[in-house]
């Protein structure tokens, strides 16, 4: 038998009315965004299995602008996302997607922002208000944004995770999980950091600067429980 957590019989700290639906689907929202990191102009949520059929009734639309608002899971404005997301001049659109063999509570985001560059995240809700990302700009990864997390795009050859470990512990940053992804062999690999603690400039700075890296994409992440917050 599993040992399970005051908070995961309780659940999270949310607006309603459903844990995965809402919380979790507001989480994705702000998880996105984070990646973009940038202003909106246009967001298109691409609803897949019960996300799909259910949206409207269990709130989870407004959730997800919300959270692309960055808006925490239990900011009362959540009810009111889709206002505010107008009153933003932000165009929000939903679509029913087949997405495969994945989650049945997976959404796609994709997102244009005021520069009209384009960013692409997949991820699901998983239950209680935890989520998975699988998926940024097209390619595979796995996170679950409770952790600052580090993207790297690297040159898929020796070396490279080598030397981007080296920085980090040489900044005494603990990685509490790491992942290489990679479609290819000798092509462009994802490295996935989540870290105890956040990555500053100069560290991101010094990473970006290591030879056959590619791009670095920094995470803050998205608690589950903010008691604090709400």
């Amino acid at each position: 038998m599993g040992i399970y957590g005051v908070f995961d019989i309780l659940g999270p700290v949310m607006i309603g009315p459903s844990s995965s639906h809402t919380a979790g689907a507001a989480r994705l929202g702000k998880i996105a965004k984070s990646i973009c990191n940038n202003k909106l102009k246009r967001v298109n949520f691409k609803l897949h299995g019960s996300f799909a059929k259910t949206y409207k009734g269990h709130g989870t639309d407004k959730a997800l602008v919300a959270g692309v608002l960055d808006m925490e899971p239990c900011d009362v404005r959540l009810k009111n996302s889709m206002k505010i997301a107008k009153e933003e001049n932000i165009e929000i659109k939903f679509e029913e997607i087949d997405l495969g063999n994945v989650h049945p509570n997976t959404v796609k985001f994709e997102i244009i922002d005021i520069n009209n560059k384009k960013t692409e995240v997949v991820g699901s809700s998983i239950g209680g208000g935890n989520v998975i990302i699988t998926e940024v700009n097209k390619k595979k990864v796995e996170f679950s944004g409770e952790y600052p997390t580090l993207i790297i795009s690297h040159k898929d050859v020796p070396g490279v995770v080598s030397k981007v470990t080296a920085i980090v512990y040489e900044y005494n940053i603990n990685i509490a999980f790491m992942k290489v992804f990679r479609t290819e062999k000798g092509k462009v690999a994802e490295m996935v950091f989540e870290t105890d603690t956040s990555l500053n400039e100069d560290i991101i700075n010094k990473i970006k600067k290591v030879p056959l890296v590619e791009k670095v994409i920094n995470i803050e992440p998205v608690k589950l429980y903010i008691e604090d917050i709400c």
